[in-house]
């Protein structure tokens, strides 16, 4: 493998298996010092162990990045061990199935914490790291499901938080010479075993490895100059997501009240109503309006 990340070192949260692991084991083969972060820090210890056995060299982390001072502790241990951070990518996080009236708020708080809070203190370590240091990159790990998914929207809010986060902190870090992209991954981990769906979308070869190439490629030097963006890969196709944007038409009035929003959307804004979720499901009030017209229905 070409070692893009020679001399470079760089942390991977939640990196005792699955997505995180192939991470760990490519930057390593690419060669980088490698953090193994993972609350199970049995696993991270396997992983970690694994990268020595072949030449690289890497530490274990057993702690959370749910909490601050142990986030900041992760971050620490790649300075002590290596000498600088060079590269974070917040991986860890949690996921499950559940319809709204079913959540549990234990489980949502939980979940929470870690893909969102857990990406912002273990970033915020870095970055306090990396700006004294002279720049460096993360990636977070999102998700298309923040385009809206069922029976997911505890999940799906969490990453769409990410992608905010990133395009917000592409935008106040660029100029510390410190990228922040994200990657929307679709692969065979234990993510998906527990939905019908999810095995059908992402079948046994669509393997952590496949996405590895991408967060390789925006830690290293080769992507200077790449920030802000959501980039998207399910192994065999890889793309640029779209951000969100400011439609037209844009109705302008010196003030609004209900009855004009209502005529507003009555006479204009039923015909420019966005298809919804990773569906694209149709709003009913666009699909009744299509219904009256002659204009073909939009697909997505």
């Amino acid at each position: 493998m070409n070692r893009l990340l020679e001399g470079k070192a760089v942390v991977v949260t939640g990196a005792g298996r699955g997505l995180g692991e192939a991470f760990a084991v490519h930057v390593a083969h690419a060669g980088g010092a490698v953090v193994v972060n993972d609350v199970d820090v049995e696993l991270a210890e396997r992983t970690a162990a694994g990268i020595r056995q072949h030449g690289g060299r890497a530490v274990a982390s057993g702690h959370t990045v749910a909490d601050p001072a142990q986030a900041q502790a992760i971050v620490d241990l790649c300075v002590e061990e290596f000498g600088a951070i060079d590269g974070l990518v917040n991986n860890a996080g949690l996921n499950y199935e559940a319809f709204p009236w079913d959540d549990d708020v234990d489980r949502m708080r939980e979940l929470v914490e870690v893909n969102v809070l857990g990406v912002m203190y273990t970033g915020m370590a870095a970055v306090k790291a990396m700006r004294g240091h002279g720049g460096g990159s993360i990636v977070n790990i999102s998700s298309g499901a923040s385009l809206g998914q069922r029976k997911l929207g505890v999940y799906a809010a969490s990453k769409g938080a990410v992608a905010s986060l990133t395009y917000s902190w592409a935008l106040d870090l660029e100029e510390c010479g410190i990228r922040v992209n994200a990657v929307c991954p679709l692969a065979h981990t234990r993510m998906v075993w527990k939905s019908e769906r999810s095995l059908r979308a992402c079948p046994p070869d669509r393997t952590p490895s496949r996405i590895a190439p991408v967060v390789l490629f925006l830690l290293g030097d080769g992507s200077d100059g790449i920030t802000g963006q959501m980039i998207r890969c399910n192994g065999p196709q890889l793309h640029i997501m779209g951000q969100p944007f400011l439609k037209q038409p844009i109705l302008e009035r010196p003030a609004w009240d209900t009855e004009t929003v209502q005529r507003a959307f009555d006479e204009v804004f039923s015909a420019h109503l966005e298809n919804y979720g990773l569906e694209k499901r149709v709003p009913p009030r666009l699909r009744k309006w299509t219904e009256t017209t002659s204009t073909p229905l939009r697909t997505a």
